[in-house]
This record gives structure tokens, sequence and C-alpha cells, in this order.
């Protein structure tokens, strides 16, 4: 059985890792002492954050891959795993909302397929990728360790009849978190899924003014909007190995808007 070299760097997939939460979670992941592979749909010259995140010093290479397309995701993996010995962490961020809100009664095919592709076809596959590298370095390397979160949202259980597609995806994600976290268990491999609530990013610019009155009336308890930082502190935590005893665990970062009140 071979065994890691102690100075070899762990290394993190991050997909969407380079705008909005999956950019607060890069820079944690960074801090921590990571080395990337960043997935995203963007051209690479066209990723103004990625001169940022390469300040750091470590290892950083950006996969232009359109999650929705299975071919392209066995691409971008190949590519990770020419470059890298091994992958130690898995984050599933990637997603889109819908290109019009537009009523569930209303909710086009085309609209419907494209989310789903994105928000859930795609984690699919590329969990199944890499989780297979997963366990065969974990039968063949001594003291190798790897984990797996999926950003989700707490759109999987609150209905936004506006975006039915969007809710669908997450609460498919979510789903397969619990999917993975009982396949992996066999291997001591981790499986968590973090619901963020309303965080701000360009995917929620065009809500402002709304959210900021409700946030106004009380939405949350925390009477802020959700930062992308909020969700890389804690997949920080995780990565730490703290919470082992927790595997297809939900972690709600939502300033408490999903607690019932009366």
């Amino acid at each position: 059985m071979n065994t890691p070299n102690p100075k070899e760097k762990k290394v993190a997939v991050v997909s969407g890792g380079a705008r909005g939460i999956g950019l607060g979670i890069s820079r944690t992941l960074l801090a921590e002492g990571y080395d990337l592979a960043i997935i995203g749909r963007r051209s690479e010259a066209g990723v103004d954050s990625l001169a940022e995140l390469k300040e750091s010093g470590s290892t950083i290479i950006y996969c232009q891959c359109d999650i929705g397309d299975t071919r392209q995701i066995a691409e971008a993996v190949d590519r990770v795993l020419n470059h890298f010995p091994a992958v130690h962490l898995l984050v599933n961020n990637a997603g889109i909302a819908p290109r019009v809100r537009t009523d569930i009664l209303e909710t086009s095919e085309e609209s419907y397929q494209e989310v789903m592709d994105i928000n859930l076809r795609g984690p699919l596959f590329l969990t199944q990728r890499l989780a297979s590298h997963m366990v065969s370095m974990k039968q063949t390397t001594s003291a190798y360790q790897a984990m797996i979160i999926n950003i989700t949202s707490i759109s999987a259980t609150v209905a936004s009849v506006e975006r039915g597609e969007y809710c669908l995806s997450k609460a498919g994600l979510a789903m397969l978190s619990k999917l993975f976290a009982v396949r992996m268990a066999e291997f001591d491999i981790p499986v968590y899924e973090i619901r963020p609530g309303i965080i701000e990013t360009d995917m929620t610019a065009g809500v402002k003014d709304k959210y900021d009155a409700l946030f106004a009336e009380g939405l949350c308890l925390t009477s802020r909007w959700g930062l992308p930082e909020d969700i890389g502190r804690l997949v920080g935590a995780l990565t730490r190995n703290d919470f082992t005893y927790s595997t297809g665990q939900v972690f709600m970062v939502d300033g408490g808007l999903t607690v019932a009140r009366l």
C-alpha cells in the first residue's frame, strides 16, 4: 500500500468556484491550504477572480466545463486527475436559477431541462466520477482522506412557485447527498449538505430591493443578507474533520429563516 507524501497538499474540486458562493468557498479552502481545481462555464480569460485566487501561492487550475454536459464533465475530471495525484474534496456548488421566473403553471420544458441538467444531472455524474476515484485511492493508499460537500438551498424544502424548477433541482440534490452518504459510508468518506438561505451574489442581484424590504420586516432571525464567506467558513470547518460522526447531515446557513415561528 502506498503512503502519501506528507508534503503533498490536499486538492479540492469546486464547481462554480470562481464567483458567488463558490468564490467564498474557494477563498476559504485556499486559506486552509488546499490546491484547487475550479470548474466553470465561462472561458478562463473571462474569469476575473482567478488572478486574486492565484495570489495565494497555491496551485490552481481552471477547467471550462458545461456541468450539464456529461462529456465535458468527463474531460474536466480527466484534466484534474492528470494534473493532481489525488482529489480529497469535491464541492458541488455550481447552479443556476431559471432565466425567467415563471409561475409553476407556466414553467416551460426548456427552462425545466436547463435548470435540472446543471443543478442536478451535472452534480450526479461529476460526483459519480470523483467518488469512484476517491474509493480507488482509499483502497490503495494509506492515510488518504476524502469528503464530498453539496451546496443545495433552503429551496430544497421551501416552495417558491415562481421558480419551481429550481426548487425541484435542489430537492433532488438533497436526496443525492443522502444517496452518496449511504454509498460512501463503506469507505469512510463523509458526505454533507449545506443549505444556504438568501445569499448576496450576482444570482440574487435582481431581487435585492425585494429582499432588502423583507429583511427589514423580519424575514430572518439574523436581519441581514447572507454572504459567500458565511458558506465558506462552514466548508472550512467541515474540512477539518471535526464532524466525522455527522455524515449525511444537513447544515443550515440561512440566518434563521427556516426556524418555525408563531
